[in-house]
Formats: structure tokens, sequence, C-alpha cells
């Protein structure tokens, strides 16, 4: 298997949706309470090549696209925020997610950041494991202001990078 990371020009519109589609359907309720979120999402990168690809990147896997993440470098110095993070369906539990998590740090390392900040939900119990096994530490857990039993608690993860910024 050969695994790369790509720009995100390289692919069709679209992409990013059927991703976090893929990635989240396990339960139907997520493409129902984030399908216009995700659209939203996609719509702008693509509207925003050079963000997108600055912003994030696609990981393959023989060429096939299984996975992305994105961040946010508004805040930074202070810190970047890891934005969408996911991996299809039929490549998780296989260290992808790790992968292209370890892909992302390192390229928001050269942005001389002093932290990275990702939220994920307690109900996704992967991903809080997968940001914990490479050196994430959760800051908080917030109640997500919802009723809906569906929606989980927020967790608030970091990862310090200021003694690592002079090493690029």
């Amino acid at each position: 298997m050969k695994l790369e990371f790509k720009k995100i020009s390289q692919f069709k519109r679209g992409i990013l949706f059927e991703l976090l589609t893929d990635a989240y359907s396990f339960d139907i309720q997520c493409q129902q309470h984030w399908a216009k979120d995700w659209q939203e999402f996609d719509d702008f990168f693509f509207d925003h090549l050079v963000i997108a690809d600055s912003c994030g990147f696609i990981t393959t896997v023989d060429g096939e696209p299984i996975g992305f993440v994105s961040w946010d470098p508004r805040n930074k110095p202070k810190s970047v925020i890891v934005g969408h993070n996911c991996i299809k369906t039929k490549y998780k539990g296989n260290g992808f997610g790790k992968y292209q998590l370890q892909e992302a740090i390192r390229r928001i390392r050269q942005l001389n950041a002093e932290k990275i900040a990702v939220t994920t939900n307690s109900l996704l119990v992967p991903a809080w494991r997968m940001y914990e096994s490479v050196g994430f530490k959760l800051d908080q857990s917030r109640f997500n202001g919802s009723k809906d039993q569906f929606a989980g608690d927020y967790l608030d993860y970091t990862l310090v990078i200021t003694s690592f910024a002079n090493e690029q």
C-alpha cells in the first residue's frame, strides 16, 4: 500500500463532503446534524483552493482518497486549530488516522504556533484516543448545549509545540 498526502486542489469539489459522510456513516444522525456544515466547508475550500492547499490535505492509499485533515491558522502564533479530521470507514482501525494526524502536526509545526488545539466529541472514543496517543492533553470537557443525547459533550485538547518550533 502506498500512503500519500495530496493537495486538496488535486480533487473534485464534493470530495470533502463525501469523505466526511462516509467517515461518520456509523450513525445517520451525524449526517442529519452536520451535513449542511460539511457542504459549506467543502464549498468554502473549493472556492478558496489556495487556503485549502495551505490548510489541509487529502490522504490517499494507492491513489484512492481515504481521508483528510484541515486546520485554521488564524490564531497563530498562539494556536492553530485542527478542523475536520476523518478517515473513510473501511480504512479505520489501520493507523491511517494517526499517520494523517502526525503529518498534519508536522506541517503545523512549520507555522511556528505555540500549540495545536482540537475539539472532538465525547462519543467519538477512537478520535479522542488518537489525539491522546500523539500527545494531545485534555484541557476541558464542555456541555454542548444540546438536549439531544446523540450530541455528546465537547472535549477540548491541546498539544504544546513551542519547544518544537525551532527544530524545523
